[in-house]
């Protein structure tokens, strides 16, 4: 089964800590791996709990498949399936900027590269932007006395924490001009951390805006596809 694990689990597998109740994946939609799905579907007993179905079309469209796992060793787990994350690329780039990490008594599990998790939280959801800051700080200080210039591009693109922001852009000014995205990093060379709040939540604003628009098709359409049923 070719799958990633996404969500709440992969936050906290990098150190994003959260409690989760359910286990997101995101999965390559092809006949093969479908038909793999629901085979472990079956030996998970899980039961449909929300619309629409498994299906290929729908979550080509951007859908959520949810379930609800009736095994003994997994009761009353939700495992929620997408193949289509806003903002995010095609599952087969994803899969080749995988991590990997080797889970007691399971082994191998693939799960969403730190950046591709990090774009995949940037929604309407509150609490979505704790995650990314945490994501994104916890990478940062784990690496920042160390890293390539690639790493610390990102940082400058990611992070939402303004005194990080400011000691950064200090130590690497060379990097600003690249961020082309948040042209105001400019100033916290200058003015420090007050301008970076403001602009940080405008930021977070259109983030919140760019994703109820993205989802308020989908929602129509599901409500027509309920109907219909």
């Amino acid at each position: 089964m070719r799958y990633l694990l996404s969500g709440g689990q992969a936050c906290i597998l990098y150190g994003g800590a959260e409690f989760s109740r359910d286990a997101d994946i995101v999965v390559l939609v092809s006949p093969e791996n479908l038909d793999a799905i629901r085979r472990a579907l079956r030996e998970l007993d899980a039961e449909q709990v929300f619309f629409p179905a498994l299906d290929a079309e729908a979550l080509r469209r951007g859908h959520a498949c949810h379930f609800r796992c009736r095994h003994p060793g997994a009761a009353g787990l939700r495992l929620d399936i997408m193949a289509v994350l806003r903002g995010c690329d095609p599952f087969a780039r994803m899969w080749e900027r995988r991590s990997e990490v080797d889970a007691a008594g399971v082994g191998l599990v693939p799960v969403m590269s730190l950046a591709d998790l990090v774009q995949s939280k940037k929604t309407q959801r509150e609490k979505d932007a704790g995650h990314v800051r945490r994501l994104v700080e916890t990478d940062y200080l784990a690496r920042r006395n160390s890293a390539p210039d690639a790493a610390a591009e990102w940082w400058l693109s990611e992070l939402r924490t303004p005194s990080y922001l400011v000691e950064l852009a200090r130590a690497r000014p060379h990097l600003v001009p690249r961020i082309r995205a948040r042209p105001w990093l400019a100033r916290a060379v200058t003015e420090g951390e007050s301008p970076i709040e403001r602009a940080l939540d405008e930021e977070w604003r259109r983030i919140r805006e760019e994703d109820k628009a993205y989802w308020a098709p989908l929602r129509e359409e599901l409500e027509r596809m309920r109907r219909g049923r």
